[in-house]
């Protein structure tokens, strides 16, 4: 028996798309026993997710892909300037820590004179 796991590559054994194992689900108590397995993969920009069997997958045949040999391309004198006035600005010295000021006393608010309090509080009701 194959053993799958999450990011592996797979197809069904009656053909489709390659897909990518998203997580292999278990039994409860016993891990050595799969479930079922949760594919995943794009239809155009569409992703599709289903739970497949783990006896109808199959590992998906990878061709190795070799890049061919190129050189790089020079980098430009001007870019690595460029390139090189951005890393000494993102590793200028932090700005020194300014002095605390002297913590300041709170003003409490002036208590109303007897003047101040208003109309209304001066007007009896019988």
């Amino acid at each position: 028996m194959t053993v799958f796991k999450s990011g592996d590559l797979v197809v069904l054994k009656s053909g489709g798309p390659v897909m990518t194992i998203d997580t292999v689900n278990t039994d409860i108590f016993d891990d050595s026993k799969i479930t079922g397995v949760l594919c995943a993969w794009f239809v155009g920009t569409r992703l599709e997710r289903v739970r497949f069997d783990h006896s109808a997958i199959e590992p998906a045949q990878t061709e190795t892909v070799v890049a061919p040999e190129t050189a790089a391309p020079q980098t430009s004198v001007e870019y690595k300037a460029v390139l090189d006035d951005m890393v000494d600005a993102m590793n200028l010295p932090a700005e020194p820590a300014k002095p605390a000021a002297a913590p300041r006393k709170s003003k409490r608010a002036k208590a109303p004179e007897q003047n101040d309090v208003g109309v209304a509080a001066s007007v009896r009701v019988n």
